[in-house]
């Protein structure tokens, strides 16, 4: 039996484990931590995965290197294969799925991905012969030591911005197997599979910018293109890696303009504090002291009065903007006013709604008006980052 299948490939999986035998073998460039949820209890079976080994996609955020050590710790055998574009899944000698969807939340829920679910013998055989022969080409297994150096290497590139024209030491280990290397990736860190975003405010209700400033006027002031500043007496411990972190500004209308996007890294004392030189550079972190840095910003290429309005948010989506409002709303008691819940706050969660609402109009944005260049942006300071 084949047949033919364009969504719900977190269903096809998930029934597909379920039903198989001990074996699990897998062929996918990119996959990310949240889509292993759609492949449950792989302990104790026999699981080989095939996948790219490029540090740049893990920089990129299209892929994860925890996800690797997730499988790592289920007792799978990795191995990398460069320029690998193929997904295909082969569940036993049972079935097998080949389709255009990644190992991604993203994929198997949302994208409009196509493909075939086989039980034909024959089918299933041609299949395990191909994993077989890209197996054989992948070279010696992963293993723990060396997916440790790769978190370092890619930790250390992104906290000095993710800059994409300076990622010379993210080496490609993938096994070379004869396969043509694809386009570059053109799109910044992905935030489909994002958990969390946060939008985090410049500026304070006494201290408002006029919409006509530009915002490479606003990422100067502010180094937003690295990291994003928290008052000296506040550690930011509800940012964790992988969240996105929307730029805004307090401008004089009055309302609140996003005008950029980047993607978090969790806090660490010590290295996510302003140093004397960062302090000399820009006065106020003395009492902005504590960093949220980032990595792949993107910001709206001309003047506050281009980024999106918060008001506009607000005014659509009501309790639905942010995550407590929106809470305490399902709950019936507490806050539920998105207008009273930032007030005095260095930044606000977003609500999932928000955060889908923020990026389609942002990317709308973009669309119209384009981006700050990546050249641009390298001309700006960058931090000088410690040891980790």
């Amino acid at each position: 039996m084949i047949r033919l299948v364009d969504s719900g490939w977190d269903r096809e999986l998930h029934d597909a484990l379920r039903a198989a035998p001990c074996q699990v073998r897998i062929v996918c460039p990119f996959i990310k931590n949240g889509a292993l949820e759609f492949l449950p209890s792989l302990r104790h079976r026999d699981v080989q995965v095939i996948t790219r080994f490029n540090l740049a996609d893990f920089a990129e955020g299209v892929s994860d290197v925890e996800a690797l050590r997730k499988l790592l710790d289920t007792g799978a055998s990795i191995r990398g294969i460069r320029n690998l574009h193929a997904k295909l899944y082969l569940f036993g000698s049972s079935r097998a799925i080949i389709t255009s969807a990644n190992l991604t939340r993203a994929a198997l829920i949302r994208n409009q991905e196509f493909g075939v679910v086989a039980e034909d013998a024959s089918v299933v055989a041609a299949c395990q012969d191909y994993f077989e022969g890209l197996w054989e080409h992948g070279g010696p297994d992963l293993s723990r030591d060396i997916l440790n150096g790769w978190v370092e290497t890619v930790t250390r590139h992104r906290a000095a911005g993710g800059r994409r024209n300076h990622a010379q030491d993210l080496d490609d280990f993938g096994a070379d197997a004869g396969i043509i290397a694809s386009p570059s990736i053109s799109l910044p860190a992905t935030v489909a599979d994002a958990q969390r975003a946060f939008v985090k405010f410049g500026g304070t209700g006494d201290n408002r910018e006029s919409v006509s400033r530009t915002t490479i006027e606003e990422i100067k002031s502010a180094g937003c293109h690295w990291a994003v500043a928290y008052p000296s007496n506040r550690r930011p411990r509800n940012v964790k890696d992988g969240a996105v972190m929307f730029m805004a500004r307090l401008t004089d209308e009055p309302d609140i303009r996003i005008f950029g996007r980047a993607i978090g890294m969790k806090h660490r004392p010590g290295r996510d504090d302003a140093t004397a030189e960062d302090i000399e550079r820009r006065q106020w972190k003395a009492q902005w002291s504590r960093y949220v840095r980032v990595h792949h910003a993107e910001f709206v290429n001309g003047t506050m009065a281009n980024g999106i309005s918060l008001n506009e948010l607000m005014n659509e989506l009501g309790s639905n903007s942010f995550a407590s409002t929106q809470r305490n709303a399902r709950r019936g008691q507490g806050n539920t006013d998105p207008r009273l819940a930032y007030r005095r706050q260095p930044a606000v969660e977003l609500s999932s709604e928000g955060l889908s609402w923020l990026n389609e109009r942002l990317q709308a944005v973009f669309d119209e008006y384009g981006k700050v260049s990546s050249a641009r942006l390298d001309e700006l300071d960058r931090p000088t980052v410690p040891d980790l």
